[in-house]
């Protein structure tokens, strides 16, 4: 462990991926969504209680529906994706410790405390989006991450009788370069961080 991975490996993790906006025609098999799965379920959450919950939205209909609910600039990038996933956070994950944290019940840290709970579940399933824009570059797919859409109408259409709420979107596939505007500007180390 510690040993770095390759430059190819950062460039395509990092350097010169991208978000897009539109996709090949070309499929994204089950296969791969499990292997994005079986990538971000190792990264690290508070007390490994892993709040991330995914709808894939990969039938027409699904992804229809979920464009109705979406801003103007968004609807056809989610209706021409192969798949748009729908990430929300389980509003009671803490009720999950015995699968998830076994030799500890954790869940009274939680229960009762609707801020802490919020706020655990938004940092983490947030994270875990994190995990999951990388895990899908891993495997050599790009990824359209965006935030434009109607949450209520998102929970109700997708998450009914659960208490799972949505924190994003994204798009899956094989991005079309064509889709790409030009990189906009990222900031150097001395302009947004400091040592002490």
């Amino acid at each position: 462990m510690g040993a770095q991975i390759s430059d190819g490996a950062l460039d395509q993790l990092f350097r010169t991926a991208r978000s897009y906006n539109g996709y090949l025609d070309k499929p994204v098999s089950e296969t791969q969504l499990r292997a994005i799965w079986d990538l971000l379920k190792f990264g690290p959450t508070s007390a490994n209680l892993q709040p991330l919950r995914i709808v894939w939205c990969t039938s027409e209909a699904a992804k229809q529906k979920l464009a109705e609910m979406a801003t103007a600039t968004n609807v056809d990038k989610i209706r021409q994706a192969p798949v748009t996933a729908v990430l929300g956070m389980d509003m009671q994950f803490y009720e999950k410790w015995e699968l998830l944290m076994p030799y500890r019940d954790v869940s009274g840290w939680f229960r009762g405390n609707e801020q802490l709970i919020t706020d655990t579940a938004m940092r983490n399933s947030s994270m875990q989006g994190a995990y999951f824009l990388l895990a899908a570059r891993a495997i050599g797919l790009d990824t359209g991450p965006m935030s434009g859409f109607d949450h209520a109408a998102v929970d109700a259409a997708f998450f009914a009788g659960t208490p799972i709420r949505s924190n994003f979107i994204s798009t899956l596939g094989y991005g079309d370069p064509a889709s790409l505007f030009d990189r906009l500007p990222r900031p150097e180390f001395d302009l947004f961080t400091s040592t002490v």
